[in-house]
């Protein structure tokens, strides 16, 4: 049995195949259209589904779209509409841009939002691009069954379904779903109990996001970058965002008069310099954030009373916050799904639904890594760098010779095996560095134009990550953040943040063969067992997934070196100089 997943209703538009419980593939579709996070959440374009996303999908499961059993979308239009039916304005879905409405009055844009989620199913069979007609052409709506799943049960089962655990309490924190921006579960084998939530216009992922706003950055797309700006604050603002989000009893919520203007005065425009001030708001707000989610998780391990608790939603992605909970709440074990923002719903709508409609009773799936994304073999690589006259040089051990070029203070973009499921860059595309050198962090951010106090985050060898930072143990999905080891600070200041932490990536021979020969021989020739990791990408651009993707990335951005499979490319002219930038005396050079 085949099931698709699809989320399609906000933003990080993604999909994912299922066969008899196995995921096949996953990916968001803004790898294959180069726009971030898909579309932009407003309801212009709600129509619009993952076509690229879901053409890959087919093409791993090697079927057409008329052969799917069942498509499992993450969003219920019919919890909206009974709302609407019983008069409640607690439904309303926030758009951009917002429209004033009255108390109780419509949102003039939720008709059209509505109809688009309605209609999916038809835009599915008829409306994808010309050039994907292949898995695609003389598909009917009949060929499937179609399922709307409540969008939190969606974001649940992607933490619980895939989760390590056979009994987990299950906590969702996002901006927004259908009736819902929180809620609480707990799930046993294969069934889960929702055993309360938090409904809108009360949202923490909500009130992050118009703060994410103020400070001038990107809503729906820049609340991380509000997250490492707090480091450099202090909390002074606390007061006033008390009185902003209240918690109650059983696990409730609300928050009160956001006037943002009102109380903290105008926005930050976009090219205006950070003070002080932005970084006491930011620090402020992350600080009342993990105040206040601590209370709930309190309240839910109570409720429930497991050791196991799983995260997913947009919040889920705040690793600062995760961190707070794994150290600080009485669960003995938290586990975060990596693509724990919206993307991930169309995984855990499709387990949901092919575990309902096969009636399993045991788990069968682990998401022990998150490489579920497209790959492109040696010979499809070779092919292009021929067709597009891109001298390269074939290397014949690749994990050590890009080890001596890390050692040589270069920056390398490296491009290996199947793309992250995600918004992490976890090893097959992402630029790699040597943390040694302390100027290593404002160089990537040059590289890549990011503003100079985002951090940089390390990969490390899983058997020793507690030899470099504090209790470290696996975490292979860079979702939660760990001291950097007084001792060892010295040797990697390069991926030591600003408050002495570190958002680690543990990697084993398991998870990523390649990536993990790579740092044995950086440590075997620098004694170091840690790279800086950041995603193969620059400003406003989602991460590379094709070879023209990178090589295109390269040569328009200043690293020095592209390792992509087998073969390196420099900024070296000619086949001799391309032989002694790296010593190879036995490799093929092709120009």
């Amino acid at each position: 049995m085949y099931t698709l997943g699809i989320n399609a209703v906000f933003h990080d538009s993604s999909a994912c195949i299922i066969k008899d419980g196995k995921l096949l593939a996953a990916a968001e579709d803004e790898r294959f259209t180069h726009v971030k996070h898909g579309k932009r959440p407003i309801p212009f374009n709600t129509y619009e589904l993952p076509f690229h996303a879901i053409d890959y999908c087919l093409k791993v499961a090697g079927i057409h779209l008329k052969e799917v059993d069942h498509i499992a979308y993450s969003f219920d239009p019919a919890l909206v509409i009974s709302e609407q039916a019983k008069g409640s304005a607690t439904c309303e879905i926030p758009f951009y841009p917002q429209t004033a409405t009255q108390q109780g009055e419509k949102n003039p844009w939720e008709n059209l939002f509505i109809s688009s989620i309605l209609n999916a199913p038809a835009q599915l069979a008829d409306g994808w691009p010309h050039h994907l007609q292949k898995r695609f052409f003389g598909a009917k709506t009949t060929d499937w069954e179609w399922h709307f799943v409540d969008h939190h049960t969606a974001h649940a089962a992607s933490a619980f379904f895939p989760s390590p655990y056979d009994e987990a309490a299950i906590l969702t924190l996002d901006g927004r779903g259908e009736v819902a921006s929180t809620t609480y579960g707990i799930g046993r084998d294969t069934e889960m109990l929702r055993i309360n939530q938090v409904d809108l216009p009360h949202s923490l992922g909500l009130l992050y996001e118009r703060v994410t706003t103020h400070l001038g950055f990107l809503h729906s797309s820049d609340e991380y970058k509000v997250m490492a700006l707090a480091s450099y604050g202090e909390p002074r603002f606390i007061d006033q965002f008390r009185e902003i989000i209240k918690p109650g009893p059983n696990g409730q919520y609300t928050i009160e008069n956001e006037n943002l203007v009102g109380r903290f005065g105008s926005m930050r425009l976009k090219d205006e310099p950070f003070t002080a001030f932005h970084f006491d708001l930011a620090r402020s707000l992350q600080f009342v954030l993990e105040e206040t989610v601590l209370k709930l998780v309190d309240w839910l391990y109570h409720a429930t009373k497991t050791p196991n608790l799983v995260l997913a939603g947009g919040v889920a992605l705040n690793c600062v916050l995760n961190a707070r909970i794994r150290d600080l709440s009485k669960f003995d074990n938290v586990w975060v799904q990596p693509a724990a923002g919206d993307s991930g719903t169309a995984l855990g709508a499709a387990l949901y639904v092919d575990i309902n409609e096969r009636k399993v009773t045991a788990k069968e799936f682990v998401m022990d890594h998150a490489y579920w994304g497209p790959e492109y073999s040696d010979q499809e690589i070779q092919h292009f760098l021929e067709w597009a006259k891109v001298p390269y040089l074939k290397m014949e051990d690749v994990a050590t010779e890009t080890a001596n070029l890390l050692a040589q203070n270069q920056i390398i973009g490296w491009y290996q095996g199947r793309m992250e499921f995600g918004p992490r860059a976890l090893g097959s595309r992402s630029i790699l560095a040597s943390p040694i050198h302390p100027d290593m962090q404002s160089r990537l951010n040059e590289v890549k134009d990011r503003e100079d106090f985002r951090p940089v985050a390390p990969v490390v060898l899983e058997e020793d990550a507690h030899l470099w930072f504090k209790d470290a143990k696996f975490s292979p999905f860079m979702l939660f953040i760990y001291d950097v080891l007084e001792e060892k600070a010295s040797q990697i200041p390069a991926v030591k943040h600003t408050d002495g932490t570190a958002r680690i990536q543990t990697i084993n021979e398991q998870q990523h063969p390649q990536y993990y020969q790579l740092l044995k021989a950086f440590k075997a020739i620098t004694g170091v067992p840690v790279l800086v990791n950041t995603s193969f990408n620059t400003l406003g651009k989602p991460i590379v997934c094709s070879p023209r993707d990178a090589v295109e990335c390269f040569w328009t951005s200043p690293f020095d070196a592209l390792i992509i499979g087998s073969y390196l490319i420099t900024k070296k002219d000619g086949k001799e100089n391309l032989r002694s930038y790296t010593n190879l005396q036995a490799a093929e050079t092709i120009i």
